[in-house]
């Protein structure tokens, strides 16, 4: 299994220093991703429901800051020399999608390969709404368009498209990005209409294990839902094993093991041992990816947790 962190975009450590030292650290210790979520506004009253918060309430909402995402992948693309720059997750509908395709094959250009675009359709309704985005009903149906858009427009020397959004013909937008035949889509999302996404659309599947509404915390959740999928993309006339399969743990590495209500341990939570036992059970599932949050506003402690992974659990594994 390929193990990855995430990267600040908001808070004390999203500043040059920061971000270069923990990339640096990380693949220096082996880590082989490393992710950036995704805001542009962040709206003062948000009514929306944060989908990875048994509350609902949105964490990000007090800091009230966020580096923009597809600006730092360039960035991070000239401070690191192996790692694998992930968006996670990149709303789609946000952002104009020709522009879209063009930022990240630049920064796939000058990563030399090494961009994986974590994808989804957003949840936050007032930030669409600040920018002015389609409407949010149809984020579904945008999100769908847009990715098309992405692979006519990396795949093709005189792209054409004409859709609902969007529409654009007699152009050339190259240069095309260094992967063949693009960088990787990763389907963010726990729910139907994301599972069915992954299997229309994805290089790979990347949920988040939290989702009070879709829970993937457990063996046997993110079990049934991968049975779920493979039956999707095999419908679709694809090979489910041409599907890399990623997961977010988003809550923060180190808290002690949490105990669901059916008495079961909540995955990649507690010991080393315990994070080792979850590693093999969802490794024997095909889990090939797994993204762990370090993140504290302390650069040593956020340091220190990666080393106490990488010896404890990635040197184990």
């Amino acid at each position: 299994m390929q193990f990855g962190f995430t990267i600040p975009t908001r808070g004390p450590l999203s500043t040059r220093q920061g971000i270069s030292e923990i990339v640096r650290k990380g693949e220096a210790l082996g880590f082989t991703h490393g992710t950036v979520s995704d805001h542009i506004v962040v709206p003062r009253d948000v009514s929306s429901r944060y989908p990875y918060s048994d509350s609902g309430e949105w964490p990000g909402g007090r800091v009230g800051e966020h580096l923009e995402q597809l600006s730092l992948l360039s960035f991070l693309a000239g401070v690191t020399e192996t790692l694998r720059i992930v968006t996670a997750i990149m709303v789609v509908p946000y952002r104009n999608p020709i522009l879209t395709a063009k930022a990240l094959a630049t920064a796939d250009v000058l990563s030399e390969g090494r961009i994986t675009v974590g994808c989804g359709a957003g949840w936050m309704e007032e930030e669409f709404d600040a920018l002015d985005t389609p409407p949010f009903a149809e984020r579904g149906r945008v999100t769908d368009e847009y990715l098309r858009i992405f692979k006519t427009i990396w795949t093709e020397d005189s792209p054409e498209f004409a859709g609902d959004y969007t529409r654009f013909s007699n152009v050339s937008v190259l240069p095309h990005p260094v992967q063949k035949p693009h960088p990787p889509l990763w389907i963010g999302g726990e729910s139907a209409p994301a599972l069915r996404r992954t299997a229309r659309l994805g290089d790979g599947w990347f949920p988040i294990g939290n989702n009070p509404r879709f829970p993937l915390n457990t063996v046997a959740l993110y079990s049934a839902a991968l049975d779920r999928l493979r039956g999707l993309i095999e419908a679709e006339g694809r090979d489910p094993a041409t599907v890399a399969l990623g997961y977010s743990a988003n809550w923060v590495y180190g808290r002690d093991a949490l105990t669901l209500p059916d008495g079961a341990r909540h995955a990649f939570t507690g010991s080393a041992d315990q994070l080792l036992e979850d590693i093999d059970a969802f490794g024997a599932l095909g889990l090939q990816h797994l993204i762990v949050n370090f993140q504290s506003r302390d650069l040593n402690a956020t340091i220190e947790r990666m080393e106490g992974f990488a010896e404890d659990v990635m040197g184990k594994s």
